[in-house]
């Protein structure tokens, strides 16, 4: 039995990736020196193929930033003349909308050919050869033309099919310099029409015609036309068995070709877990009961996970046995074809959960509608909020944190090394609130956050606090270009021992009239950048952690804090692949949401979200009970404004008007345009101001002149619009006086 593995993790097992590249973007180092740290990075992957004893595996994985844009410049759709010109697509002022890969939590940049009017597709590089004639060995890893197509934006639905065809041609040329490739579809297993499957079936004919072996990959869920897949022209064929079970079904009902080679997706790719050989390797006996040449390897890339548990010590002992990242997750694809082979034995590991909390599962069971559902509708809270807040039209507030310097950093290390005592460290935080309280009155901000200079990352911060869940030492993943975090470990019962957020956001109120904002981590979102257990239903962890936010929310309001932030980008990021599946799954997202925020109607309740296709859930958004929400829209060119004229919509927003993963800094023309796109459909009354996203990874220089310029529009409109109008204006009057009056159309 072979084995076959792809995607193993770029980041580095010291981060080579992101200081290499840093480095680059700081003028510290050259572009060739760059260049020569990516080959490093490539040949340490190879090394760690090679190591565990996996037979085949693919080369060029790496990328200078995002392997979407590389196939975007591979055939002709961007040509930037070197490293520099690359990256100003990537993080410049041209940079390209960034949206999530599927549902992960990893962002690419999202190809756009809507203002590139006719494209004509060319070899532009050719990145595939260039690996293969410098590493001698392993299939060059390209996306799939369709893929590719399918993920990129702004190419009219009936023109899909010719574009494709022009596409498929350059990648024709592509694959006949190469011997064999790994052709990654991931977009094989959306919902796709019988039009679309036609297109697959002309695409894949064209690429055969190269004379390149296909080693064809789809992975997160089932392919719905298996039938048709596997009658494709192409040498091999690799299936998710692990987040696709239907697959397997599929394969028993149409059976698979004996020419081709069956890749196997056996090891989760998407979670931390250590498999359960002998489990999988009895569906590999069903598979092989059906296809003749079958391949183990792992379901889904692997650069979903860290690289190693090798460092973490303080892991507990019992929690780290049952746990395998990638450099494991090799062993776990060589041991099952081992195991399959009568080479060895399967390891008798018990990978269910041990750790159990009685009163937090009491608390779950004894939930009941009510606690998902706030008495006072959103019109009422609007009314009590206006009166309590007496905040002025077009009010402006951040999404919560503030750059975190190289000193902030420092003196975070410095205390959990020992060098600083915990006093010193609170004292520097203290000083840190108040300069920044000061910094936000002075520039003129109506609602005011504490920066968040404690917190180490959204999820992290909270999972260091709450019981039920571990954090690592270097377990860190790429979420989009140099950006990685490192996901917690959801491995109990999740209970709240005492709170998490109080003093910080308490104090900080002390310092000023103005109302401060107190910032929580949304349920969906900490299971979505979390790695999650397994042996419980997945709605069960989402309440008990609800509950834990419902607690802290409540804590808020004995301190006096009355506007309250729980962040919930990843709601969309977590939905199925497959709309079919959706209903099940916003169920329980959306009732862990309202069960958090299910507190006193005096405490307005805010919610954030950012890069990810929200105009597809604006009524599972809508149905949330927040009272506002700021989501991004520079990136996306304000898109998403659309989506809200589907909805009658009476909860206030706030439109993101700085795209804050770019160090670019926006005028006010650029921050109006999109104000005045939003104001044709949103109410100015509902209306609020604010970046994208949290400002943690910005310097201070660009943070002062954007929200500067932020402010300064803010104003600016106030000054053109009416009074506000009573508490309770309906949506439709308020509309027809707002758009000529305050958006110049």
């Amino acid at each position: 039995m072979k084995t076959y593995a792809y995607g193993f993790p770029r980041v580095g097992k010291n981060r080579e990736f992101k200081k290499s590249v840093e480095a680059f973007w700081a003028g510290e180092l050259s572009e060739k020196k760059t260049q020569e740290a990516l080959v490093q990075i490539q040949k340490d992957i190879l090394a760690a193929y090679e190591k565990n004893g996996i037979d085949q595996f693919p080369i060029g994985e790496v990328t200078g930033y995002d392997p979407m844009f590389d196939a975007a410049i591979m055939v002709g759709v961007y040509r930037p003349k070197n490293l520099k010109a690359y990256y100003e697509f990537c993080r410049g002022k041209n940079a390209l909308e960034m949206t999530k890969w599927f549902n992960t939590n990893y962002h690419y940049l999202v190809p756009d050919f809507s203002a590139l009017g006719a494209v004509k597709f060319s070899v532009n590089w050719n990145k595939a050869k260039e690996y293969l004639d410098q590493f001698k060995k392993g299939t060059p890893s390209i996306i799939g033309p369709f893929t590719f197509l399918k993920l990129s934006k702004g190419i009219p639905a009936a023109k899909f099919g010719k574009t494709l065809q022009q596409l498929t041609k350059v990648y024709q040329k592509i694959l006949a310099t190469i011997p064999e490739v790994h052709l990654e579809e991931p977009a094989f297993v959306l919902e796709l029409s019988k039009e679309e499957v036609a297109m697959i079936q002309e695409a894949y004919k064209v690429l055969a015609t190269s004379g390149c072996k296909i080693r064809l990959i789809t992975y997160y869920d089932s392919v719905d036309f298996l039938k048709e897949l596997t009658q494709l022209p192409v040498d091999a064929i690799g299936l998710d068995f692990v987040n696709g079970p239907a697959n397997l079904q599929s394969l028993k009902k149409y059976g698979f070709p004996k020419g081709k080679t069956l890749i196997a997706g056996l090891v989760n790719g998407r979670n931390v877990w250590r498999t359960d050989v002998k489990k999988a390797v009895e569906t590999l006996k069903e598979i092989s009961a059906v296809a003749k040449n079958v391949v183990v390897s792992n379901a889904a890339p692997l650069f979903h996970l860290p690289i190693s548990l090798e460092g973490e010590g303080k892991l507990d002992a019992e929690v780290k046995k049952r746990l395998a990242f990638a450099q494991e997750k090799l062993e776990d694809i060589r041991e099952i074809a081992n195991v399959f082979d009568g080479k060895q034995k399967a390891r008798d590991l018990n990978l269910n959960g041990l750790w159990k909390n009685e009163k937090m599962r009491n608390r779950v069971q004894a939930l009941t509608a009510a606690d998902f559902q706030k008495k006072e509708s959103v019109e009422e809270r609007r009314a009590i909020h206006e009166k309590q807040f007496n905040l002025p039209l077009f009010p402006t507030t951040t999404i919560g944190s503030f750059p975190q310097t190289p000193e902030v950093r420092k003196q975070r290390a410095d205390v959990r090394a020992g060098r600083i005592s915990e006093e010193q460290y609170k004292t520097f935080v203290r000083k840190s609130i108040v300069d920044l309280v000061k910094w936000q009155e002075k520039m003129g901000l109506d609602v005011l956050v504490h920066g968040e200079f404690e917190r180490t990352d959204m999820v992290e911060f909270f999972a260091e606090k709450l019981n039920g869940i571990a954090t690592t030492q270097g377990g860190w993943i790429i979420s989009y270009g140099t950006r990685a975090y490192r996901p917690p470990v959801i491995f109990g019962d999740i209970s709240r021992p005492a709170p998490m957020t109080i003093d910080e956001i308490q104090y900080a109120q002390t310092l000023t009239k103005k109302p401060m904002k107190g910032m929580l981590t949304g349920p969906v979102t900490i299971i979505a950048w979390s790695f999650v257990r397994e042996d419980v239903p997945i709605a069960e962890v989402a309440y008990q952690l609800g509950l834990c936010l419902q607690d802290e929310i409540r804590d808020y309001e004995k301190a006096g804090i009355r506007i309250v932030q729980v962040d919930e980008p990843a709601i969309r990021e977590k939905a199925p692949i497959k709309k079919r599946d959706w209903p099940s799954y916003f169920d329980w997202a959306i009732n862990s949401f309202k069960l958090s925020i299910n507190t006193e109607p005096q405490t307005q309740i805010h919610t954030h979200m950012c890069y990810s296709e929200f105009g597809e859930i604006v009524e599972q958004i809508d149905a949330m009970d927040f009272d506002v929400i700021s989501i991004e829209t520079t990136r996306s060119r304000g898109d998403i404004i659309e989506s809200f004229e589907r909805i009658d919509f009476k909860k206030q927003i706030g439109l993101g008007v700085w795209d804050i993963h770019s160090p670019a800094v926006p005028t006010k023309a650029q921050m109006k345009k999109i104000v005045q796109r939003a104001l044709k459909v949103i109410p100015k009354e509902n209306f609020w101001i604010n970046p994208d996203c949290g400002l943690k990874t910005r310097g201070w220089k660009e943070t002062e002149s954007s929200l500067k310029n932020l402010v300064e529009l803010s104003k600016e409109l106030r000054k053109s619009a009416p009074a506000k109008p009573k508490a309770g204006a309906s949506r439709r009057r308020v509309m027809a006086s707002s758009s000529c009056q305050c958006c110049e159309c």
